[in-house]
């Protein structure tokens, strides 16, 4: 599998010892933590065994990087680890600037752009990307099927809350709007933490959660918390198992 689609579909079956027959894979939920913004942090994720790690490029972002930080924190992750690079309604330039110099897996667009520009973006970079879906308060199970239709080129869609600004709100939406259809499509995003994602991967069995906010210091936008961290990948297992 490539590290740059963490959306490649798990191996279907196994050969089992006795007689070759095709055997289930036991499922596994994949985990990005997002936010990081020191090589400690970044060197803690993959310890924990993290398929992805997730860099902000939107400057007035508490937990936003500059490029040469980013180059830094990216060096020594290793393969199958994907790099995810966040971006706000990035100019050209910006995007090209960030993948010449960044070793990114893969793009994920948190604002307002169109599925035309995002196919734009995604072109200028050489790379697949995600779709940032907010769930607002008055949000339709059939917006987000046509959201999805509209934005048919993203790889998947990672599902977060809708709040003022964009993103990193820590807040929980509705998860039962995730249609079923979606949901192997699906990175779970916004208010999750170590105490709920548990739940949250029971009742939407999604590919993917993602993390920022509830693995940082309380009250500490950008600061992560080892332990915080730590409890949300073991979290995450434990529900995969259960």
């Amino acid at each position: 599998m490539s590290s740059t689609d963490i959306f490649a579909t798990d191996n279907a079956a196994a050969a089992s010892a006795a007689g070759g027959e095709p055997q289930a894979v036991p499922r596994r939920t994949r985990v990005k933590l997002c936010g990081l913004s020191k090589a400690a942090d970044v060197s803690h994720a993959v310890d924990l065994g993290a398929d992805a790690i997730g860099l902000v490029f939107y400057p007035p972002s508490p937990r936003a990087v500059s490029v040469a930080q980013a180059v830094e924190l990216v060096r020594d992750v290793p393969p199958f680890v994907s790099v995810v690079g966040l971006f706000v309604n990035p100019t050209p330039d910006w995007v090209r600037e960030v993948v010449t110099n960044v070793g990114l897996s893969l793009l994920q667009f948190h604002g307002d752009e169109t599925a035309d520009q995002c196919e734009s973006l995604a072109r200028i970079a050489g790379l697949p990307w995600l779709r940032a879906l907010r769930v607002a308060s008055d949000t339709q199970s059939a917006d987000l099927v046509k959201s999805a239709l509209n934005y048919s080129g993203a790889n998947g869609f990672l599902f977060d809350t809708h709040v003022e600004g964009y993103g990193g709100g820590g807040k929980v939406f509705d998860w039962s709007l995730i249609p079923a259809e979606l949901a192997r499509r699906a990175v779970l995003s916004g208010g999750l933490n170590a105490q709920n994602v548990s739940d949250a991967i029971h009742r939407v069995r999604p590919y993917a959660v993602d993390v920022s906010s509830g693995i940082e210091v309380p009250g500490a936008k950008g600061v992560k918390d080892h332990a915080r961290m730590a409890a949300f990948v073991r979290a995450v297992r434990a529900a995969d198992a259960g």
